[in-house]
């Protein structure tokens, strides 16, 4: 298994704070019980595969060389891939533009060192080297929601998954998606999950995605086979997009052993990428029109002209007049639908400045805060005319919706009619 370490900063000469810095990364990576926070989401040039053997008169010597020499090789790469013809820079500019190295795999021994290596090369630094922009566009944010299904059972953040370590390992600066990763901490295993994936309500997922600062779900799907334990494994992997879990393209890797799952999925996630911006240049990852936030009913204008005198001394007396009084609303959420219409009924009401859900609480209550401009009985009122039950008085109140009455049961008419005889 190969491993992956982050060394920042790189002064080529301080090779024990590189180490130090590297395992600080690792811990994030493995520390915990549950999700992995993204250790790179910086804009940075990466050149990887770069292979090195260096021999020196001590370990450490050989291995700062084959760092030098990384940096160069690097470089070189680097110029000609944006166009620079390949053109040297002394060690000193070099220094000053990497910003980390990556270990992919080295060998170390007493005068030697063999390893294959990559370069992090600053963005900005680099462009200004090079003469080039160091803007690029990018997608509207994408949330992500890993899926890995292995042995019949779908998960995302319910447990630590490898396939999320793979989306937290990988580094998105040179995609032109703009992916918002969550951790999976917190409410992320409850909020994002297998069945959320196949919901297509529009209303609780713009609830989602408004939490994650999101415009829009992307949803890498991937799925093991295990040939027998310890054996090879095969990954097929599906990219979709969309509340609606829309399908945009597939394929399959293989490992020989199960110990190369992780080198299995760090390459998924790059092939995932790449289909995920070739649907973005083909036109296939546009922000779903319904995912955005429904628009505000038309106000009712009275045209009705009051008399300014009729208004001396009344306006003044409504409690909270101008900021609006803060009304603690409780309401019955059996599913996410729910929430929306509630929300949308009290903002139809007249003197509503507000109403937003601050704690929800799906197949239970949940609760509102409403700013009303005039009295609460009046909001009382409002509600209760639109066939809902109140509950409370003052700034504290409880609604449902009024059950429907069954019809009257009357009682059954045995009597027989009979003919009233003529006198």
């Amino acid at each position: 298994m190969t491993v992956s370490r982050l060394f920042r900063p790189l002064p080529v000469f301080a090779g024990l704070a590189l180490l130090a810095t590297g395992g600080v990364v690792l811990a994030q990576i493995e520390g915990g019980t549950r999700g992995s926070a993204p250790i790179d989401s910086s804009g940075d040039y990466e050149v990887g595969g770069i292979t090195v053997d260096v021999g020196a008169k001590s370990a450490d010597a050989a291995r700062l060389g084959g760092w030098r020499i990384a940096q160069r090789k690097g470089w070189q790469q680097l110029s000609r891939r944006l166009g620079g013809g390949g053109a040297m820079i002394s060690d000193g500019a070099l220094d000053s533009i990497v910003s980390g190295i990556v270990v992919e795999n080295e060998q170390i021994g007493l005068t030697r060192y063999v390893a294959r290596l990559g370069v992090l090369f600053d963005r900005g630094r680099a462009g200004a080297i090079l003469g080039i922009a160091s803007y690029e566009s990018r997608s509207a944010p994408m949330l992500v929601i890993p899926v890995v299904w292995s042995g019949g059972v779908g998960q995302v953040f319910e447990q630590r998954t490898a396939w999320q370590q793979a989306w937290a390992r990988y580094r998105t600066g040179n995609s032109s998606i703009d992916y918002a990763r969550p951790a999976g901490t917190g409410p992320d295993a409850l909020l994002l999950n297998v069945g959320q994936t196949g919901r297509p309500g529009r209303g609780w997922w713009r609830t989602i995605l408004n939490q994650y600062g999101a415009s829009d779900v992307l949803i890498p799907v991937v799925t093991l086979q295990r040939q027998y334990p310890g054996g090879p494994v095969i990954g097929q992997f599906q990219a979709r997009h969309g509340p609606d879990n829309r399908f945009l393209g597939s394929f399959s890797l293989k490992v020989a052993t199960s110990a190369g799952i992780p080198q299995l999925l760090d390459a998924g996630v790059k092939r995932m990428d790449d289909l995920y911006q070739a649907a973005l240049r083909s036109g296939y990852l546009r922000p779903d029109a319904s995912l955005l936030p429904p628009p505000a009913p038309e106000p009712v204008v009275d045209d009705t002209v009051i008399p300014t005198d009729a208004l001396d001394g009344v306006v003044d007396n409504l409690p909270g007049v101008g900021a609006g009084i803060a009304i603690t609303l409780q309401f019955e959420t059996p599913n996410a639908g729910t929430v929306s219409a509630t929300e949308s009924t009290l903002r139809a009401i007249a003197g509503v400045r507000s109403a937003d859900t601050t704690s929800l609480a799906l197949g239970g209550v949940s609760l509102m805060r409403v700013m009303f401009d005039g009295d609460p009985a009046m909001l009382k009122t409002a509600l209760e005319a639109r066939g809902y039950q109140v509950v409370g008085s003052g700034q504290t109140i409880r609604i449902r919706r009024a059950a429907t009455l069954p019809p009257p049961v009357l009682p059954l008419d045995d009597s027989t009619t009979r003919a009233t005889p003529r006198p």
